[in-house]
């Protein structure tokens, strides 16, 4: 490895703002209990599990049914 490295001609990534946006979202503690122990049998953080189940949710266009009785 170099001891230094010249960056004056480097470039921001320009698809880096579509990765991942950061937002506040309230859970109840049990949902977010869910996930957790989920992700700990899986091997990945929690909140990647949970993107991951809200990106497939919105790539299948799934709806939620609610039944209000």
């Amino acid at each position: 490895m170099r001891k230094e490295y010249d960056f004056t001609a480097a470039r921001k990534n320009p698809y880096a703002a579509q990765l991942k946006k950061q937002i506040t979202i309230r859970l109840d503690e049990e949902s977010i209990n869910y996930f957790k122990v989920i992700s700990q049998d899986a091997g990945i953080p929690y909140q990647s599990l949970i993107n991951l189940y809200l990106r497939d949710c919105a790539t299948s266009h799934r709806k939620l049914n609610l039944n209000w009785s």
